[in-house]
């Protein structure tokens, strides 16, 4: 685990859009558009920008790709997606040109944000602090909605003249934010210091907006409208607090009681959606929305992956192992003693949480059995369940569960079946640098080099590293002659995709 960066970092890129046009001239202020106004800016413009933003922070040390949380989220997201391309809330040509991903930050402070061309993501203290699947829902459909009505593009362009100024600025700001808080900070005073009415009306308008396209998107697919209200409950509780810096969502999102009137306006009568509370005359939760034990389960993970302090890992610890401790105690205790590198009490806790799991959540409890099974300490323990994991994930059907079954996999017989379902994988979604990274680990445990160089290269290229797929795919070219000639289709496809990334690389740097 890495340390949390400092207070003000590059992906509160919202909050730093909202601050960056002030600086432009008061004449140029002045001709602010109406929501309803054409954006200037291009859509591949806005996508080529976000790639940019998205590259950085793929090297940020707070990335995190956790394909247990990341199979949570898309079971949230991918609803909200859907709905909101029915309703026509995201056109067919946003639909095919921005990319619609999420990235997940280790920070533990309840945040979510928006990026260009696309990008959102979500904090771990974020999933920490929700009560269930309908307010992360909520969150993630506001942020969704930020992006569908091209409120970045709309607040970084104002005339074609203006846009490179604002995306370098933009860019240069997230960048400080990263490598000097102090230099971001007084960046952004500055500019807020010479902020005009128009533009914190304007901000106003944006999620007044995002609120209601956020609230029609989140019903539609399927989950209940109180996540909203519940949700604004939190952030208004927090707001009272005098927000400590634990809640940047915030300061980035500022939450008036307009906006929460509006959403508890369209709630049904009668819903009792200010305590979160179910009555006996109320429907049962609808199928979009994940079981309430399952979210409790990844809510625990969260809030353990966020935490660097040992003191707190074994305080977790302590807590699942009393007699009484619910399941998600548990499974923090467990997800705890394995980042402890205690396998003996993690594996002893995970039987304990797996006697008493659900339907709903036995498979998430069976897929960290398998992680810490997989930890070098565990190494000759319980090589008999280790084995049948390994089986059961490799023939599931979600991502964590064939990423984990193919390191399982490594060294093993099973390795070239494990290769085969991640090939099978990758052509459906090529973007997964994890997935090729495992795979290329495969390949090499199986003697294909050329394979596991071009596999290397890949991921690389799928987080827009093209100069460290160039260089993956120059070594696959200067292998020996007879490795070359061994996989002849493998090596025209090395030679396509040299050319491919190094165009990307001229590119870059033209833009530069």
């Amino acid at each position: 685990m890495q340390p949390t960066l400092p207070p003000v970092r590059h992906w509160c890129v919202c909050a730093l859009l909202l601050a960056l046009p002030a600086t432009v001239t008061l004449a140029q202020n002045n001709a602010l558009p109406s929501l309803g106004d054409g954006v200037g800016m291009s859509i591949a413009a806005e996508r080529r920008l976000g790639d940019g933003i998205a590259r950085d922070i793929y090297r940020d040390p707070d990335y995190l790709d956790d394909p247990v949380l990341g199979d949570y989220l898309q079971r949230l997201w991918q609803p909200l997606l859907a709905a909101a391309r029915k309703r026509g809330d995201i056109p067919p040509e946003l639909s095919d040109r921005l990319a619609w991903e999420l990235v997940i930050s280790r920070d533990k402070r309840v945040n979510a944000f928006a990026l260009p061309g696309g990008y959102l993501g979500v904090h771990l203290g974020l999933l920490a602090v929700t009560e269930n699947a309908q307010e992360l829902a909520s969150v993630l459909a506001h942020e969704l909605s930020h992006v569908s009505q091209r409120h970045i593009a709309r607040m970084l362009t104002r005339q074609d003249k203006q846009a490179p100024w604002l995306m370098g600025a933009m860019i240069l700001g997230a960048l400080a934010a990263r490598a000097n808080a102090d230099v971001a900070n007084a960046a952004i005073a500055g500019s807020q210091a010479v902020a005009i009415q128009s533009q914190l009306n304007f901000s106003r308008d944006m999620e007044r907006e995002a609120d209601r396209v956020g609230f029609g998107i989140l019903t539609s697919a399927g989950f209940e409208g109180r996540g909203f209200v519940t949700m604004f409950d939190k952030l208004q509780q927090a707001a009272r607090l005098n927000d400590d810096g634990a809640f940047p969502y915030l300061r980035s999102h500022p939450l008036t009681s307009e906006r929460v009137a509006d959403m508890r306006s369209r709630l049904p009568l009668g819903d009792s959606s200010a305590s979160g509370q179910r009555n006996d005359m109320e429907p049962a939760p609808l199928l979009a929305t994940p079981p309430q034990a399952l979210h409790e389960l990844m809510a625990a993970r969260a809030r353990v992956l966020a935490e660097n302090a040992t003191e707190r890992q074994r305080a977790w610890l302590a807590l699942g192992q009393t007699p009484e401790a619910t399941a998600p105690e548990l499974y923090a205790a467990a997800l705890s003693a394995h980042r402890l590198g205690l396998v003996p009490q993690a594996l002893t806790l995970t039987q304990r949480l797996r006697a008493s799991a659900t339907d709903a959540t036995q498979n998430t409890v069976e897929l960290l059995q398998l992680e810490i099974l997989l930890a070098p300490k565990a190494q000759g323990l319980e090589v008999g369940l280790l084995e049948v994991l390994r089986d059961k994930a490799l023939s599931g059907n979600t991502r964590a569960e064939l990423l984990l079954g193919a390191q399982a996999a490594l060294g093993t017989p099973t390795a070239a079946l494990a290769a085969s379902r991640l090939q099978q994988s990758l052509t459906l979604h090529p973007k997964d640098a994890l997935a090729w990274q495992t795979l290329s680990r495969l390949q090499m445990s199986l003697g294909q080099r050329l394979r596991a160089l071009r596999s290397e290269a890949e991921s690389h290229a799928a987080q827009f590293d093209f100069g460290g797929a160039s260089d993956r795919f120059r070594a696959a070219q200067n292998l020996p002659a007879v490795e070359r000639r061994a996989d002849a289709m493998e090596m025209a496809i090395v030679d396509v995709r040299r050319r491919e990334v190094e165009e990307k690389l001229r590119e870059s740097a033209r833009e530069n």
